[in-house]
């Protein structure tokens, strides 16, 4: 069993930047498989950011990419994903993502994660 909490959220101006950081216990997350997943009202879950197995390669979703990093702390048994140039179509609440399968290529579907945090909000003003 692997239980996330997230952090780091909050309201942020369109343009800044914030890092969240998922906190994992249970297991080393150097033999999980990370993502970070948001959801905006209405909308469907999304799947922003995940990284395999360490060394990991990743995956970023499209509107997310060159402005966004996932990366992972073994030792505090933290990923982070860090986001710039904040627009106001960020704005979801984010969701920690985990699965102990083992793989060199992130999932890219929720349904292929089965450990989840709680999520936390992230707002940004225009």
């Amino acid at each position: 069993q692997v239980h996330l909490v997230e952090s780091g959220g909050g309201l942020v101006q369109a343009g800044g930047s914030l890092r969240l950081s998922c906190a994992a216990s249970g297991r080393t997350i150097s033999s999980l498989t990370m993502a970070w997943f948001r959801q905006a009202p209405g909308k469907e879950r999304e799947l922003v950011a995940a990284m395999a197995w360490s060394p990991g390669r990743t995956y970023y979703a499209d509107s997310v990419k060159g402005r966004s990093t996932i990366s992972r702390d073994n030792t505090k048994r933290t990923v982070y994903l860090e986001m710039n140039s904040l627009k106001s179509e960020d704005t979801a609440v984010y969701y920690c993502a985990a699965d102990g399968r083992w793989t060199d290529t992130p999932y890219t579907h929720s349904a292929d994660y089965i450990f989840w945090g709680q999520g936390t909000q992230v707002t940004v003003s225009s």
